[in-house]
């Protein structure tokens, strides 16, 4: 926690906007700058993404509301998991313009690494309701295994 030095602004009106001139300054001096698609209140196009483990097999699902499923490929190289899509916008109500609007639209890829013990020639992908699902198993090597106990007879003395 900082110290801050207390001023009495109300006696100090022009040192007031000055004041809190440098606190807004000082809130976006290490604002991060992600690429953005346009305009002042835009995010980066990023959808969201759960990665679940199961015992013999990964779960990835990936937020894709209001996609064709054409419009989205899926790919596997060297270990890396690749999304990559272009949600198109949607025509402009007729009678009326648009006031706001919150949903994005443009071209998107998410990479996630994958751990080696993914077997990737066994992986599924289906899209339904919006959200993309991407099983990947893991490979016989890699799943837990049962061994089962012998019992051994103690001899007697």
């Amino acid at each position: 926690m900082a110290l801050v030095r207390w001023r009495d602004r109300e006696l100090e009106p022009v040192d007031t906007f000055h004041w809190l001139q440098e606190q807004i300054n000082d809130l976006f001096a290490d604002f991060p700058r992600w690429p953005t698609t346009r305009g002042l209140f835009e995010r980066t196009i990023s959808p969201a993404v759960d990665v679940i483990e199961g015992p013999d097999r990964y779960t990835v699902e990936c937020e894709l509301p209001g996609m064709d499923q054409k419009d989205i490929d899926v790919s596997i190289a060297g270990g890396v998991l690749t999304v990559k899509g272009e949600k198109k916008g949607q025509q402009e109500s007729k009678g009326g313009k648009v006031y706001r609007k919150e949903s994005w639209e443009g071209s998107f890829q998410r990479t996630l690494s994958l751990p080696q013990n993914v077997d990737s020639g066994k992986v599924e992908a289906s899209y339904k309701h919006g959200v993309l699902q991407i099983v990947l198993p893991k490979s016989e090597s890699a799943r837990a295994k049962r061994i089962p106990l012998k019992t051994k007879a103690l001899k007697s003395s």
